[in-house]
C-alpha cells in the first residue's frame, strides 16, 4: 500500500513506500502473534495454570504495544496503517497458531515458535530500514526485537527442566 499522506518527513517518498509496505507486513504479523498471546493466556490449564497465565498476558501487553508503535510509525510516514483483523488474517507471515491446546508445555512451545519466527522478520526489517536509509524505523524495529528476546528468554524458561 504506498504512501497517500501528505507529510514534510524529509524521507523519499520511494523509501517511504517501502518501509510501510514493510511495516504493514510486520503490523499483520504482530497482530497476529498479539491474538495468538490472548489465546494461550484464556486457554491454559494445568500445574502452571496461575504463573503461565500471568506471563501470557504480559507477552499480550508487549504484543499490544508493538502493534501501536508499528501502525503509528505507518502513519507518521504517510501510510495508511492497515491493521483490521481481517487484514492481519491474511496478510500474517506467520503459522496460525493451534487453537485447541490446553497443556502449559504445549502453549509455551507453540507461543515461543511462533515468538521466535515474528522475531526473526522483525529483524529482517531492522537491516532493510537501515539499508534504505530509515534509521528512525530501524531503531523501532531494534528495540521490538529486544523486547521480543526478552518476553521470548521468559516463555522459553519454562521448557527447561522439564526434559
Amino acid at each position: 500500500m504506498p504512501v497517500t499522506h501528505r507529510t514534510k518527513n524529509d524521507l523519499p517518498k520511494a523509501t517511504r513506500d517501502k518501509v510501510t509496505a514493510l511495516l504493514n507486513a510486520r503490523l499483520a504479523d504482530a497482530a497476529d502473534f498479539t491474538m495468538a498471546s490472548k489465546q494461550a493466556h484464556w486457554n491454559i490449564k494445568g500445574p502452571q495454570f496461575m504463573q503461565l497465565h500471568k506471563l501470557f498476558d504480559d507477552v499480550y501487553s508487549m504484543a499490544s504495544a508493538q502493534v501501536d508503535q508499528i501502525a503509528e510509525r505507518v502513519v507518521q510516514l504517510g501510510g495508511t496503517a492497515d491493521g483490521t483483523l481481517q487484514s492481519a488474517a491474511k496478510n500474517t507471515s506467520l503459522k496460525p497458531y493451534p487453537t485447541k491446546l490446553v497443556g502449559g508445555r504445549d502453549h509455551v512451545e507453540a507461543l515461543s515458535t511462533m515468538m521466535a519466527a515474528f522475531g526473526k522478520f522483525v529483524r529482517d526489517g531492522i537491516a532493510l530500514t537501515a539499508e534504505w536509509g530509515d534509521a528512525d524505523t530501524s531503531d523501532m524495529l531494534t528495540e521490538i526485537s529486544r523486547d521480543l528476546d526478552k518476553q521470548l528468554w521468559f516463555v522459553e524458561a519454562h521448557l527447561e527442566g522439564g526434559r
